[in-house]
């Protein structure tokens, strides 16, 4: 019996950082366990994902953003998705 992979879809993006700033990426959906791919903006080896499954390193989709600012508003990197805060959560 053969193992089938099923591949999962791409998930929901959260905001695009402004030039200069950090990707959230911290979802585990952002590693791939098996196999590394070409980074898109370095073309060095990579286990990271974009949202929509492209090779890339945190660290070269940061700077891609920050020298693309106008395309980089498309989208191409964004951070994940921040949970929302709860009300009741005041440390003060």
């Amino acid at each position: 019996m053969t193992r089938k992979r099923d591949k999962k879809p791409p998930f929901e993006p959260g905001c695009v950082p402004a030039p200069g700033g950090l990707l959230n990426w911290g979802d585990s959906q952002h590693y791939e366990h098996w196999q590394d791919r070409p980074c898109a903006p370095c073309e060095q080896p990579t286990p990271l994902r974009s949202h929509t499954g492209e090779p890339a390193h945190k660290m070269c989709a940061e700077s891609w953003i920050a020298a693309n600012p106008t395309e980089a508003r498309l989208g191409r990197f964004a951070s994940d998705i921040q949970p929302k805060r709860r009300r009741d959560d005041n440390h003060a």
